[in-house]
């Protein structure tokens, strides 16, 4: 088992959200190499669902297994050992604006190299070649060596998700990861987390914004609102009238990579048509909440 959440709920201990719930009763669990888009309207948790998984908040209720351990009962070093094994991918990288894109992709093993390595690293690249291969992938090669903040935000983000598949996590965690994107870059973006994910057989879990994103490369897709899991289904089983349901808070409009009309499609995705071994996995029956 990858993750399992059982019976999770968070209310907010600080800050502009204090004392607002934002995560109840949340029940999810993923076998290695399982890969999930949680979806929902804004608002929903599906930051704050991440977050616990990543180990960097402590829920307020339920129990939490990540990586074979349950972080809060973990001393200091080894609850810093766990984080190393996991990357997280955020909606807005948290790169210094100075800062050259190798600098900022190398820094995602910065957490597995012993301390003098990660020190003389910043004065000069440890290494040049795994940095390229990985923004090659993402189409950025010829950026390698341009400051972060002469880029624009689709190319900071994937810098961001280069860093974490030159970090090479045994959970990818991916935070609306191709907002600042348009519909063929994201795709790119997507199709290269789902290539690491199912090469490496390790699980992706991103929260995402656009709802055709999700249905056409996620084989399973979860229904977040108000911190509730609404739905639990392979994406063939999300019909127009449940994506309604979930975001009738909204416009009325699902949202979509290129902000156009969407009508869920019926039938396959790409996700269906992986590569030797990275076949779609069985879904379990459909589980509606």
């Amino acid at each position: 088992m990858s993750f399992e959440l059982d019976r999770v709920g968070l209310v907010h201990a600080n800050g502009q959200a204090q004392g607002q719930r934002a995560l109840r009763a949340v029940s999810i669990a993923a076998a290695r190499g399982e890969r999930l888009a949680i979806i929902g309207p804004s608002g929903a948790g599906k930051t704050s669902l991440l977050r616990i998984l990543a180990s960097s908040i402590r829920p307020t209720e339920g129990r939490v297994s990540v990586l074979g351990s349950h972080p809060w009962q973990l001393g200091g070093s080894e609850l810093r050992r766990l984080r190393s094994r996991i990357g997280f991918i955020h909606q807005a990288p948290p790169i210094p604006p100075r800062q050259r894109a190798i600098t900022a992709v190398i820094a995602g093993r910065l957490g597995q190299w012993p301390w003098w390595k990660s020190a003389l690293s910043l004065i000069y690249p440890a290494d040049i070649a795994g940095p390229r291969d990985q923004l090659a992938r993402l189409d950025l090669a010829d950026r390698l060596f341009d400051r972060c903040d002469r880029l624009s935000g689709g190319q900071l983000q994937r810098v961001g998700v280069a860093r974490v598949l030159y970090q090479r996590p045994d959970l990818l965690l991916a935070d609306e990861p191709v907002s600042a994107m348009d519909p063929a870059l994201a795709d790119l973006t997507v199709s290269q987390l789902h290539a690491e994910a199912q090469s490496r057989g390790v699980t992706l879990v991103a929260s995402l914004h656009a709802v055709d994103i999700a249905l056409r490369w996620f084989p399973r897709v979860i229904g977040l609102r108000a911190g509730e899991v609404v739905f639990d289904l392979p994406p063939e089983k999300v019909s127009e009238s449940v994506l309604r349901e979930l975001y009738a808070s909204e416009t009325g409009v699902l949202p979509s990579q290129d902000n156009q009309p969407f009508n869920p499609p019926v039938g396959a995705h790409p996700a269906d048509d992986a590569p030797a071994g990275g076949a779609r996995k069985p879904v379990a029956p459909p589980r509606v909440i």
